[in-house]
This record gives structure tokens, C-alpha cells and sequence, in this order.
């Protein structure tokens, strides 16, 4: 699903998934949720990188901002930070993971700019994060990133963290809804998306998958120029669908994942007023991922690719850039 950026700014709200994991702890279900969608985020936009066109230095961790929260000293108070700033998940076997950075690690300086004074809180809560995420960016732009954390119960730490080109989107946890989306930036998922509770990591991953591809195909920028003709919308849909195998295979994660999410997810809601508007019915996305799996394999065989090495951008036929390229030709 796509939505434009303009509908999506919004602060992070302290709500819980459940009332279970509110009686648990529903600011670490909270951490939970963005940790697992990162981290497989970062997967597929670091194993893919070579073929986006807009990369991102990347290492393999995600921050948040205690003052985007609303009570921002019960949250730091909570999760031990010695500021607003902290490590909200880190990628098991990332860099980041590598140089010593762990969750609830507080990031008081950027490069040797002190974070508190070169970026105080701001009024809009979301705002700051953003701004940070690009310092962090450019900070690492030169394959390494320079950070000064503190940690309960340790003196400061200074770390150099190695980092990577990454397909440039943001991965993040943003409503209680069950929908995900994308906005041509990022990848956004609300706490209630039913491939959170899947144990099939490669098919949440397939779910991950589909909306990263609606950013790096450039899906939102295509319908801004043509608007959203049912037609168009629906073969930008298709193409999501037939990319994730292509987009699972470079990050390390089965292709079949793409199937089995499909499978799982369809039959609830992939049917009804979805078949008739802007997808293809769950049965017949199905068997177009299940065909590209097998076109895959074939390029696989035939390039002698490994993992990170599937050329979609020049072997993937984009469906939807066909038909426009018909249009254009009438």
C-alpha cells in the first residue's frame, strides 16, 4: 500500500498492542516490534543496495527520541537512558551489533557534535529523529560512523562503527492500525499488522518486502506525475508482488517467504472491494509471485548469482513502466 508522505507525520504514541502486552510492558513490545520490522528493513535495503538507485550509509541499528513520546522522563527513566536519545534496536550481526552498540544505549554525541546542544528537542516530536537520521547518514558517509554513547551503569563509550550503502528508506512502527504502507521515504507499519505474529520470519520479511519495493520501483513519485488511474495502481501492486522473491534472495531470506505470507495473509484480506479496485485477488498474487520465483531461479542459474547479486533493476520486468511505456507510444 502507498500513502503519501503529507498524511503520514505523526508523533510516536506510547500505545500498547494488547491489553497483555500492556499489562507486560508495552513500551519494550513497542521496542520489540521496531527491532524485528528494522532489522529485517535493514536486510533487504543493505542486500539489494547495489541495484537501488538512492542508497544510504547504513550500520545496523535504529535510534528514537524519548521527547517524541509525550512523558519523556518516564521513558527515559524506564529504559535507563542518560538522554532523549537512545538505541532502539540493533541488527544481530550488523556492524553496529560488531563495534559494541547495544539497545537502551544512549547516543549523547554524533561525529563530536554533541547531540542535546546541536539538536535540541524540537516542537514537533517526530521532527528531531528525522533530522538525526540524516546526521547519522552523513556522519557515516565515509564508511565510518563516530559515536559517544553512555550506558547504565558504565563510564561514556566511544565507538567507530563501519558502515554499508543501503537502499535509502526508513523502517518504522508508527499507529496502533493493522495496515503497512509506504510513503516513497519509508516503510511503516502500525502495531497491529498481522505478520507481526507470524513465526515464519521469511514471510514477514515478504511483507516488509512489498511495501520497500512501492520506495525503490519509485511508485509514489510515478503516481504524483499521472495520478492514481485504478489500472496503474493495480500493476504497481503486481509489481510489489513479483519483486519480493527478487528482494528476499539478495537479503539472505527464502523467496517462497513471499508465498507463504500471501497464503497466510490473503485469504483474511486480500479479497472483496481489495479484488475489484487496486489488487489482483490474494489467489492470483499468488501464482504471479509463485511464476517470478521460477523466472528467478532460472536468472539465478543462468547468471550464476549469489546472494546480493540478483540484477532485478536491469532483469525484473516492471509492469507498470510497461504499460505507461504503451501509453506514452499511442
Amino acid at each position: 500500500m502507498i500513502r503519501p508522505f503529507a498524511l503520514l507525520i505523526a508523533a510516536l504514541a506510547f500505545v500498547p498492542l494488547s491489553p497483555a502486552a500492556a499489562e507486560e510492558d508495552p513500551l519494550r513490545e513497542f521496542q520489540r516490534l521496531e527491532g524485528r520490522l528494522y532489522t529485517a528493513g535493514y536486510r533487504l535495503a543493505l542486500g539489494n543496495a547495489p541495484f537501488c538507485e538512492d542508497t544510504l550509509p547504513a550500520s545496523g541499528f535504529a535510534i528514537h527520541d524519548a521527547a517524541s513520546y509525550g512523558e519523556a522522563k518516564a521513558v527515559r527513566t524506564h529504559l535507563g537512558l542518560r538522554g532523549d536519545i537512545g538505541v532502539q534496536a540493533v541488527v544481530p550481526g550488523s556492524p553496529a551489533e560488531a563495534a559494541g552498540l547495544r539497545v537502551d544505549d544512549t547516543i549523547l554525541a554524533i561525529g563530536g557534535r554533541m547531540v542535546e546542544t546541536t539538536w535540541p528537542a524540537t516542537k514537533e516530536g517526530w521532527q528531531r529523529g528525522v533530522t538525526l537520521l540524516g546526521a547519522i547518514a552523513s556522519e557515516g558517509g565515509d564508511g565510518t560512523l563516530d559515536l559517544l554513547v553512555a550506558r547504565p551503569g558504565s563510564d561514556l563509550i566511544r565507538l567507530s562503527i563501519p558502515t554499508a550503502p543501503a537502499c535509502a528508506s526508513r523502517f518504522e512502527v508508527l499507529d496502533s492500525s493493522d495496515a503497512a504502507w509506504a510513503d516513497g521515504k519509508r516503510v511503516a507499519m502500525g502495531r497491529k499488522w498481522p505478520p507481526f505474529a507470524y513465526e515464519d520470519e521469511d514471510a514477514f520479511a515478504a511483507s516488509v518486502a512489498h511495501e520497500l519495493a512501492h520506495n525503490i520501483l519509485g511508485h509514489l513519485v510515478t503516481f504524483e506525475e499521472t495520478g492514481r488511474k485504478r489500472t496503474l495502481t493495480r500493476l504497481s501492486e503486481r509489481d510489489a508482488d513479483r519483486i519480493m522473491p527478487w528482494l528476499l534472495w539478495n537479503a539472505g531470506y527464502d523467496p517462497r517467504g513471499a508465498v507463504r505470507w500471501m497464503q497466510a495473509w490473503g485469504p483474511k484480506h486480500g479479497g472483496g472491494l481489495l479484488r475489484k479496485r487496486t489488487h489482483d485477488g490474494w489467489d492470483e498474487r499468488v501464482e504471479f509471485i509463485e511464476a517470478e520465483i521460477v523466472t528467478l531461479r532460472a536468472k539465478i542459474a543462468q547468471h550464476g548469482w549469489s546472494r546480493g547479486e540478483a540484477d532485478w533493476r536491469s532483469h525484473f520486468r516492471q509492469e507498470l513502466a510497461e504499460e505507461l511505456a504503451r501509453r506514452d507510444a499511442r
